[in-house]
């Protein structure tokens, strides 16, 4: 009898712990998304603005758009949706009724987020005090605010599906490039792209044309080759470049909300991997 009340004790604490690791980590979840720039498009470019409660505007060639209340509240927020609906939004950029959301969220990196991470993830935002702050209407020029168009753009555009680790390559490269392409999503602004809005592929990372008409510099080693690690460590934790000239707006907030966050680790990681890229030229001006 003792025998079999330790066993139902062990299957009980085991049942327990997989049910907690099923419901994600809030903590962890913070961190998640933080890597993630969560904070940056879903919070009201203001002061006093309400994190996370939406109303960030983001200019671009196809429009202006408008960062959603990513909080819990039922009617302004993501309240009424399951885990499922928040997983089927990341990984295949579909909202809960069906219809595709715009490609101005990044939702070509976060398909390439972690299962875990993005459990986490969830957690944490089901943990965030509820806003009844209303979603702001998209300003898309001409016909880049239709939906359906959108499942034509994923044809050519979209690949669901997490990234997976490069065979022969260092852990923290691996680390690093999951830093970058997924949860960092540096490609969505550091690649050109093309007419309707697809990545040039070819171009991963090369610079070109961003958010706001603002140019965004190479991250291959054509451009970071002058840097040491020191000082692109240095640059990514305060904003200061090794010229002691101090990083643009938008880029200030991305070291503020997210690289400067980063562990020591992590940070080495995404060091260790911007420099396995191959040189890539810069875009012409």
């Amino acid at each position: 009898m003792i025998g079999l009340a330790l066993a139902v004790f062990a299957l009980a604490n085991s049942s327990s712990a997989a049910l907690a690791a099923a419901a994600g980590d809030p903590e962890r979840g913070e961190y998640v998304a933080r890597l993630g720039g969560c904070l940056g498009c879903h919070t009201e470019d203001k002061q006093g603005a309400i994190p996370f409660a939406g109303g960030r505007a983001l200019k671009t060639t196809f429009g202006t758009f408008f960062g959603p209340n990513i909080t819990p509240h039922p009617q302004a927020g993501i309240g009424r949706w399951t885990e499922a609906d928040f997983m089927r939004a990341m990984r295949h950029g579909t909202r809960p009724d069906g219809a595709n959301f715009l490609p101005v969220f990044p939702y070509p990196s976060f398909t390439k987020i972690t299962d875990n991470d993005l459990r986490d993830l969830w957690a944490y935002l089901r943990r965030l005090p509820q806003s009844s702050q209303a979603n702001r209407g998209h300003e898309p020029w001409l016909i880049f605010g239709w939906r359906p168009l959108v499942t034509v753009w994923k044809w050519f555009f979209f690949t669901p599906g997490p990234l997976l680790n490069v065979q022969g390559v260092s852990e923290p490269v691996n680390r690093g490039a999951y830093l970058v392409q997924a949860l960092g999503h540096c490609g969505e602004c550091h690649t050109p792209r093309n007419f309707l809005g697809g990545p040039i592929r070819s171009r991963l990372l090369a610079g070109g044309k961003g958010p706001q008409d603002k140019r965004t510099p190479n991250l291959t080693p054509t451009r970071l080759k002058h840097w040491s690690d020191e000082e692109l460590k240095r640059f990514l934790l305060t904003g200061v470049t090794p010229d002691d000239e101090e990083a643009n707006e938008l880029m200030d907030e991305v070291i503020r909300n997210t690289t400067s966050q980063l562990t020591p680790a992590d940070l080495a990681a995404m060091i260790a991997y911007l420099r396995s890229l191959p040189s890539l030229a810069d875009a012409p001006r």
